[in-house]
């Protein structure tokens, strides 16, 4: 057998490898989704009556309130592909600024980092090619991460032009160190973080409402300066 003929082969079962990869994680994917449905797992943060039943428990178990959180944060984040500042608003209303920010980035960090090894390990040769079609996905994760990789966290987890879920999986794909994506993640996550769930709390605590607002705004005012001064230097968005 020639040595082209080999390589045609090796390319044939790569390909058969990141296709059956893909429809394992997939069929996981759906597995989990069915369990979520069925248990009701997502009740607990999705509507009034969801954020309700979950206020009680708060009320008579947090600890039990912040792990069915934690649990349904992490499957909405990596199963259902539940936007993150959904969750971000359902932290402020149920455990106030503070904590509500603390539960939301241990959370949505451990979300990241499972996506994050699945696109590592046994979705690479599957989600790289996709990830490489996005021109932002391309520029930063491809082209610059390797340059810079706390710039390059900086900008997409403050400013996420790319939806978090994607990123997530796309970030497993390059060769960032995981212990930098991880602590970067959580970091950068912060801010943005906290804008929401000041607002949020805000929104429901008369007595202190003045000031989570105030908060929540000058935390938003910061983060525009930052992307103003991010985006003159980096050009964040250039096509």
């Amino acid at each position: 057998m020639s040595s082209n003929d080999e390589t045609t082969d090796i390319s044939k079962r790569e390909r058969i490898v990141n296709v059956m990869q893909a429809i394992g994680f997939v069929a996981a994917l759906v597995v989990l989704g069915v369990a979520a449905w069925w248990f009701g797992w997502g009740d607990y943060l999705i509507g009034e009556e969801g954020i309700s039943r979950l206020q009680q428990i708060v009320d008579e178990n947090l600890a039990l309130a912040i792990a069915i959180y934690t649990g349904s944060l992490i499957v909405g984040g990596v199963v259902l592909a539940i936007p993150g500042f959904l969750f971000a608003i359902a932290a402020g209303v149920l455990f106030g600024p503070i904590l509500g920010t603390i539960c939301y980035v241990v959370g949505a960090t451990i979300a990241a980092v499972i996506a994050f090894f699945a696109g590592r390990t046994f979705l690479k040769g599957f989600i790289k090619p996709i990830a490489m079609r996005n021109k932002y996905l391309k520029r930063w994760l491809y082209d610059e991460v390797q340059r810079d990789a706390i710039i390059v966290l900086l900008i997409t987890r403050t400013f996420p032009v790319i939806p978090y879920n994607v990123q997530n999986f796309a970030y497993g794909t390059t060769d960032i160190d995981p212990w930098t994506y991880t602590w970067g993640t959580a970091l950068f996550a912060i801010p943005g973080t906290a804008v929401y769930t000041f607002a949020a709390a805000g929104a429901i605590d008369e007595s202190q409402r003045v000031l989570y607002m105030v908060i929540a705004a000058v935390l938003l005012i910061i983060l525009f300066v930052v992307l103003f001064i991010l985006n003159r230097k980096y050009d964040i968005l250039k096509r």
